[in-house]
Parts: structure tokens; sequence; C-alpha cells
């Protein structure tokens, strides 16, 4: 279970749209829902901000802080320079006024932290000893790196990120104190349990927000200016890179977002193809301002990255030596096993794609190409059921496994009372060879259609109506049902001729008895009439009986 992400069952919806979302596809679709994969996951976060149905869940740090605050140590806020973005303040002291109504002993900008991170680059690219360089801040890239980019693991630069490094500053500075990272970011949950020498907790923003309208706690415009920094670039696209002071360098340097994007990019690393450059990559598009853990992520980030400009400046934050920023960021990898060639395509087989041409790679089901899917149906990560037009198929073969099986005509008109469908029973009842020689013709040409029209006009069905075929020398019992919605009129007819003619052999054999029995009678009549007259009886009686049998025998 991924203890950073979690998922709400009573949510997810079978929409598939976390897996199409997830660049790494670490989701399991099981049992109708959408779990995290946490060896495979590397907390960007798209799932969460992606998922229509609210199904995502953070881990909600906030108790955890506040026993920290409750504990009587010193609590200190480490910001990180993407609040000036989310938070209608336009200087730090406002925020570190509203986070000390909270309870933290202090606040502080991880700016500082990251100040000392990007001397550190700088250092790096200095020192001539590196080829290429890949920016250490973003732990979800960091982790991409380790899972599943193992050959570029040597260019990713091993020095702390800013948070970490704010961390190191404060625990240096005060031993006893508790360092809580607060910033848009999910990834640094996790980052702070694997370095927790140097952070004790982290909240994102929402999570932030949420405490301050738990609190009532408003933001007060502030006096106080320090002047703008450098550092503060971070937070936006080729921000690590414009803080750094590249003037006397000649490397090249790059700044890739999203995650996609920096898949790319490892790929060409991997490859060989860049060469003395420096790389800065950001998980999110727009970089932080656009962090999974911000209130407002489906906003434009575009007002953030304003509001980072003017809050950033040419200035430097000045701190403590940092010492040793070394971070080992050993290779993870992921434990998902890839299938042989022969049972890819044994899997796809069963899901109705045996040759190249049937594999549409629609992305419906979330992966990319058909292929995609099958490895990970291997892997359990996802079933059959997945194929949009695996079912589709499945679901026109059943269907017209029915109508053609049935032993009734069925046939399916528009509204011009041309034939969109007949079923095999429908071509031997009209003595058609195929389907083909009627679709898209119209019913004229087989019956009359003046029933189709009226019950189109009226929407009143016929059921069961029993109609003679003239011209086919055969009965049917027709039922009529026309589809407002769908636009069609639905007919079955089913065969009654046998039917027909067994009754009227029937009917004819019960007129020829009751015409002998009509002969018998008048025949006994004229008997018992003379018997009657030899006796003296009358015969009133004896008529009455046997016409009443008469009678009994015609009906």
């Amino acid at each position: 279970m991924n203890r950073f992400l979690q998922l709400k069952k009573s949510n997810c919806k079978n929409c598939y749209k976390c897996i199409r979302s997830c660049p790494v596809k670490s989701i399991k679709f099981a049992d109708g829902q959408a779990n995290i994969i946490a060896d495979d996951c590397i907390l960007c976060g798209n799932c969460f901000v992606n998922c229509p149905q609210d199904a995502k869940q953070v881990r909600l740090d906030t108790p955890h802080v506040k026993e920290l605050i409750a504990s009587g140590r010193p609590v200190i806020a480490s910001v990180a320079p993407s609040f000036i973005a989310e938070f209608p303040v336009k200087d730090f002291a406002a925020m570190r006024t509203a986070l000390l109504s909270l309870g933290f002993s202090d606040a502080e900008e991880t700016a500082i932290g990251a100040t000392v991170v990007k001397q550190e680059y700088e250092r790096m690219i200095a020192s001539g000893e590196h080829d290429v360089i890949i920016s250490s801040c973003c732990h979800s890239i960091n982790s991409l790196i380790q899972k599943y980019h193992p050959l570029a693991l040597p260019m990713l630069a091993p020095v702390l990120s800013p948070m970490l490094a704010h961390g190191k500053l404060i625990k240096e500075a005060q031993a006893n104190a508790a360092v809580v990272f607060i910033g848009p970011c999910i990834s640094k949950k996790e980052e702070a349990e694997l370095y927790s020498e140097y952070c004790d907790a982290v909240l994102t923003f929402e999570e932030l927000e949420a405490w301050f309208e738990e609190k009532g706690i408003s933001f007060f415009l502030s006096e106080e200016d320090i002047g703008n920094k450098r550092a503060r670039f971070f937070p936006i696209k080729g921000g690590v890179i414009k803080s750094m002071h590249t003037e006397q360098s000649d490397f090249t340097y790059l700044a890739v977002d999203g995650v996609e994007n920096c898949i790319a990019a490892l790929q060409e690393i991997e490859a060989g193809n860049l060469h003395h450059c420096f790389i800065e990559m950001n998980a999110c598009e727009g970089a932080c301002v656009n962090g999974p853990g911000i209130r407002h992520h489906h906003a434009s980030p575009l007002s953030g990255e304003i509001k980072v400009l003017d809050f950033a400046g040419e200035g430097e934050f000045t701190s403590a030596d940092p010492g040793d920023l070394s971070k080992n960021m050993p290779y993870v990898g992921t434990h998902s096993q890839i299938p042989g060639e022969n049972t890819i395509r044994e899997i796809l087989a069963k899901m109705g794609k045996t040759s190249p041409e049937q594999e549409l790679n629609c992305g419906s089901c979330g992966y990319n190409t058909c292929r995609e899917k099958a490895i990970a149906v291997y892997q359990g990560k996802a079933d059959l059921s997945m194929c949009l037009p695996y079912l589709k198929e499945r679901a026109e073969t059943f269907s017209g496994y029915v109508i053609n099986t049935t032993p009734n005509a069925i046939l399916i008109l528009d509204e011009d009372l041309c034939v969109q469908q007949i079923n095999r029973a429908g071509c031997s009842l009209f003595n058609l060879k195929n389907p083909a020689d009627i679709i898209g013709s119209p019913i004229v040409r087989l019956v009359n259609p003046a029933e189709y029209l009226n019950v189109m006009t009226t929407g009143i069905p016929v059921k069961e109506k029993k109609v003679y075929l003239a011209e086919y020398s055969k009965y049917v019992s027709q039922t009529i049902v026309y589809d407002r919605e769908y636009h069609i009129i639905f007919i079955i007819m089913r065969d009654i001729t046998s039917e027909e003619v067994q009754a009227g052999q029937h009917a004819e054999l019960c007129n020829r008895t009751a015409e002998i029995t009509n002969e018998v009678i008048e025949k006994q009549m004229r008997v018992v009439q003379e018997i009657a007259s030899l006796l003296g009886e009358t015969t009133a009686e004896t008529k009455i009986a046997l016409t009443q049998l008469r009678d009994a025998i015609q009906k």
C-alpha cells in the first residue's frame, strides 16, 4: 500500500484516467479499483490532480505536526518559495506571522537552503569533473531516475535538496528543533522519511490552508522588506538555473518540466546524445508553482510565476557554512518482470488482437499501446476487460450471436424506413442470400411499410399482430417498436405459417365432421320419426338432444 497516496474506494469509477495520467504506470487495477503500487510510484501526484472522481487522497500529516508543537520542542517551519504564488501575501513576514499563530516557534524560507544548493551546483560545474549534471531538487525526478533510469544515475547531482539542506542548517543551529517543511509537493513527504535526520514532517499548502481556515487565521500586510533574493526563482521553470551565476560558464543550461518530457530527456542522456550541460528537471509542468499540493492547481500557473518573478531578485541569502551537502541516492529499481514475446502475443490474442492491424493503441485503457497493456496484464496491473475495443467487440459478438441464433426474423429500420440490420432468420423469411442484399435499401422492397410508418408516427407499438405475407405465402406474428431516442424501428416477425396451416387443416376436419354428423342426424331423425309415429311418441326431445350434439361437435 502507498503510505502517502491512498484510494477512496467508494469514489473509483473505472474511468482509467489515473492510469492514463501516470507517466510510469504505477497503478494496479483490480476488483474495479485503482491501487497505487508504492514500489513503482514516483509520487508525482498526476493521478491525484487528474482524478475526476476525487478518489485519491494525500496522507494528512497535520495531526503529527500538532503533536510536535504540543510536545514542547521548538518546531520551525521551512516554507517553500512557491508560497508567494499560493497565499494572499506580498512578503514572507506575513506568512511567518500566520505560522507563529499556529504555534510554530519560528518560520524561515526554504530559499535559504536553495541558496547553498545552487552554490554547490556552481562548484560542481566549475570543477570540470562532470560532463552532464542533473539537478536533484525534485524528489519525484530523483525517484524516477533511481527506479527507471539507472544509466542516468551517475549524472544525478549527489546534493541535498533545498528542503534537506535548509533542515540541516536549522538543526545545526538548534539541535533539538523539529523541522516541518511546507510546500506544494507530495513526494517531499517520502523524502522527509528517507532522510529523517534533516526533516521531521511535511505539510502541503493544501493542508496548511485547511489548518489556517480551522483556526480562523487571516493574513496581514507587513512593512518588513528583506530585499529580493535569487534563490526565490527556484519554484518556476528554469528557476534553479536563473538563480545560478552562469555568466563565466561554458556549460549549456537546459530546463525540462513534466515527467514525460523528463523521461525523453533521460533517454537522450542514456543514449549519450547530450554532453557538457546542466539540466534542471521538474516533475510538474510549470515547476513547483503548479505542484499537486497547491489548492489552485488547476488554475493557470502563469499568475503564480509572475508573483515569483516579482518576489525574487538579484540578492543572496546568507547562512552558516552548511558543511557536507552530499546525498546518497542509490539505484532502487522496480520488481516488475517483463514477459517474453510469446507470452505477450498470447495475451494480445486473448484481447482479440492477433495481428498488428488489430492493435489500435487507442489508449482508452490507460496504456499508450496494446503491447504495454499486455505487459501490464502479465504483471497483474491490468486485466483484459480494461480494453474498450475488446469489450465492444465482445458485446457485439454476443449480441450478434443472440440475434442470429434466434428463430425469429429481426429487422432494424432507420427513420427513412431503410433496413439497417437483418438477421439470418429474416434473410430466410424473405428468401435473401445474405443481409447485404437488403442493408441500406427501403423496406418497401420486401413488404408494405404502411404499418411501420404508422407506428413511427403514432409511437404506439404493435404487439404480435398476425400478418399474411402474400408474396412469400407465409403467415407471421409481427411486433413493431419505435425507439425515439435511437431513431430506429425494431421489428420481430415470428413465422407462424405451419401453425396456420395446421389450424386450417384442423378447421377443415372439424367442418367435415360436422357435415357428416348433420347427415347422420337427418337420417336418424327420419328413422326416429317413423319409429315415433309407430310408437305414438313425439320426436321433439330427440331432435333437441341430437341438435345439441351436432352443435357441440362443430364447436
